[in-house]
């Protein structure tokens, strides 16, 4: 151990991996549009558009900066999702043939300006209630529903798919598309809706969270690594008090592992005891309060554990899903507020 640091390590063919288990979901027919906003989920947007570009048909993106970044390296269609609001954006989108969502009425007038140019995507609201057109705006949009152009819709429950909002939102998207004359291609799945509704699938899915192995279906992993060394280990008699504010006692006479990373790293201050991580190839526990750059992990049944071993506190073999749910988080967070101070490793790029 030259200089412990906390590390991110990125393994692109296990994104690869998990893009073919969602087409195994899909029609043939079906074309994916790979979701690589917020830096691709905290796994790097450059990165992640040179190993991609041969698995998906397309990226999609929420601002205007990151659909130009990834033009640099990808002839692939590009679709900034919550639109663009000036002309100079709308120029930028035409000289880099970039596709936009409309996803408002206020959105129409430079639309209109630029509908001979650009392709655009008609988001409508069908229940979600964030961003969309109303149903009854649809008769506005006519120059703009064209067999060129995609009419789509964004689920809010597609992780829940007995709740019947999903039912609620595909009776409403049915209705805008019996609304519209002409034969535009059609999207409504994010990565949970085509694993639960795949025969909602029509022209374009939009999975994101999926390729990164962020949700729970067989065949998904996570596709990052974060870990750090261990740089400490304390033996403790019982009843002895760890970390901050003393929280948690030892029950018994215990060897007690400090990890060299902490919230400052991206790991989430408020995870509880009994958190989960690996500790060559054996499962332990986070005890005592997560400081800014350590962690306390309970390593007294885990043989010939030293100083310097790696400490993982989610990787393929323990998915960034079982910690974000035993702190009632959710893995996109996790994965989008990694520090910059993490060192970072791509792998089969």
């Amino acid at each position: 151990m030259i200089e412990p640091n906390s590390e991110l390590v990125i393994d692109y063919e296990l994104v690869r991996n998990n893009i073919q288990v969602i087409k195994t979901n899909l029609p043939t027919n079906c074309k994916i549009l790979g979701v690589i906003k917020s830096n691709a989920y905290g796994h790097d947007l450059e990165k992640a558009t040179q190993a991609l570009d041969d698995a998906i048909d397309g990226y999609g993106v929420v601002r205007l900066g990151e659909a130009l970044k990834i033009r640099e390296n990808s002839l692939k269609p590009i679709l900034a999702m919550q639109g663009v609001y000036s002309s100079d954006a709308y120029d930028s989108l035409k000289q880099n043939n970039i596709w936009s969502v409309v996803h408002s009425i206020s959105q129409l007038p430079l639309a209109k300006q630029y509908q001979d140019d650009l392709l655009f995507w008609i988001k409508v609201n069908t229940g979600m209630n964030r961003l969309g057109i109303a149903i009854d705006e649809l008769d506005q949009f006519q120059s703009l529903l064209k067999d060129s152009n995609v009419l789509m819709t964004h689920l809010a429950c597609a992780d829940h798919p007995a709740d019947d909002l999903n039912n609620t939102q595909f009776k409403n998207f049915d209705y805008a598309w019996d609304r519209v004359e002409n034969d535009m291609q059609r999207s409504v799945l994010n990565s949970a809706g085509v694993f639960n509704f795949p025969d909602q699938a029509y022209d374009w899915v939009r999975p994101g969270i999926a390729m990164y192995g962020g949700i729970a279906f067989p065949g998904l992993k996570t596709a990052m690594t974060f870990r750090s060394q261990i740089i400490s280990i304390q033996s403790l008699d019982q009843n002895e008090r760890i970390g901050y504010g003393g929280r948690v006692k030892t029950s018994k006479p215990s060897k007690i592992a400090i990890v060299y990373c902490g919230y400052a790293d991206g790991f989430p201050q408020t995870a509880i005891d009994g958190t989960s991580v690996i500790v060559n190839s054996h499962k332990s526990k986070i005890i005592g309060r997560v400081s800014m750059d350590l962690i306390s992990i309970d390593v007294t049944e885990i043989p010939d554990c030293k100083i310097g071993d790696w400490c993982e506190l989610w990787s393929p073999d323990l998915s960034i899903l079982e910690n974000a749910k035993k702190n009632n988080l959710i893995s996109y967070e996790l994965m989008t507020k990694m520090s910059q101070r993490v060192k970072r490793q791509y792998l089969n790029i």
